[in-house]
């Protein structure tokens, strides 16, 4: 388990404590880390505190709910992240806070050193097909089951933009043993340590072109 961010307390004369700057978000990927998105974001003020110490900009909005099983509670505008170069395509989704420090330990500790270790350039842009989205799973194709996307609790990733032009999507990239192929397998295997469910090309055609990242109290990876 990761170890609890400090707290206030007494202090020894003389020496000053820590400043918590980063904490959760700034920590590598390790077998605690999932545990910990459920326990920093079970409070909306507790989970707002770890983005803004980290310099991502969430703008929390008033719970809601659009007919009888869609809904947004604890949730808001993920924004910039001033503390990397990647920026989400289309930007200002709206997500659960929960969903937000998750996909912000992924951006940081998984995604973006990958593509400079195995693609040797900067992620600097994210492109997802959403979060938020009042619908079934599959998009009601062969189900009735709602979907964690009707309760603002998943991001869709179709691919990244490099600095030195490329793009690397799933559709694209997923199949095969080069550079790309391994860096998209490698952020997908991070996210499984940090997501509840996470589903790829893997998992059925339906995911061929994205990754499922899903920010809830589940375990699924494939």
């Amino acid at each position: 388990m990761l170890p609890d961010r400090p707290r206030p307390g007494p202090t020894t004369p003389g020496r000053a404590e820590a400043p918590l700057v980063g904490g959760l978000i700034d920590r590598p990927i390790d077998g605690g880390t999932r545990a910990a998105v459920l326990r920093e974001s079970a409070e909306l003020t507790r989970c707002v505190a770890e983005l803004t110490a980290a310099r991502v900009e969430f703008r929390p909005k008033p719970d809601r709910t659009d007919g009888e099983a869609c809904q947004q509670i604890q949730a808001g505008l993920l924004g910039a992240d001033m503390g990397t170069v990647a920026r989400m395509n289309p930007a200002q989704p709206e997500m659960t806070c929960r969903l937000a420090l998750a996909v912000s330990i992924w951006r940081r500790q998984s995604l973006e050193p990958a593509a400079r270790e195995l693609l040797g350039s900067d992620v600097v842009q994210i492109d997802h097909f959403g979060a938020y989205a009042c619908r079934n799973v599959n998009n009601g194709v062969g189900s009735t089951r709602i979907s964690a996307h009707a309760q603002a609790s998943a991001l869709d990733v179709a691919g990244v933009r490099l600095r030195d032009g490329r793009r690397i999507g799933l559709s694209d990239d997923w199949h095969g043993d080069g550079p790309e192929a391994r860096f998209l397998r490698r952020i997908r295997d991070d996210a499984c340590r940090i997501f509840g469910t996470v589903l790829s090309p893997d998992y059925n055609a339906v995911h061929q072109d994205h990754l499922h990242l899903e920010a809830t109290d589940t375990r699924f990876c494939r």
